[in-house]
């Protein structure tokens, strides 16, 4: 029987490739047939190759930065509570986010996200 990592250290080492803007090192932890969600169904991308091309596009912005606040793992269950820095089209912020992967095998086999409020940084300079 394989040795795979722990369904932990799978989300950890996605999170870091995340932090990392390395979209190689990012799609590693993830299957080739990898599906991602907005909870609880709806379709966001599938396979690898679509995979690639969102998360290319998603991690060419500078700000992009995830902070885990807390994580649960239940057997090959991981949900990741997280605040996301980003850029919005309305411009810089955070989002609140609860992220749950689903690990086979040692990757990443299915990906659903629960988005919460966003909260934009003030433009505003005085009166």
């Amino acid at each position: 029987m394989p040795d795979f990592p722990s369904p932990e250290s799978v989300a950890q080492r996605q999170l870091d490739a995340y932090n990392a803007h390395d979209v190689d090192a990012l799609l590693a932890t993830y299957t080739e047939d990898v599906q991602q969600f907005e909870f609880p169904v709806t379709l966001l991308c599938s396979g690898a190759a679509a995979l690639r091309e969102r998360m290319t596009a998603r991690l060419s912005d500078p700000l992009l930065h995830a902070r885990l606040i807390n994580r649960i793992v239940m057997g090959n269950t991981v949900i990741d509570h997280e605040e996301v820095t980003r850029t919005f089209p309305e411009g810089s912020g955070k989002i609140e986010l609860v992220a749950i992967y689903e690990v086979r095998d040692g990757k990443i086999a299915a990906a659903r996200f629960i988005s919460g409020k966003v909260t934009l940084e003030s433009t505003t300079h005085g009166p």
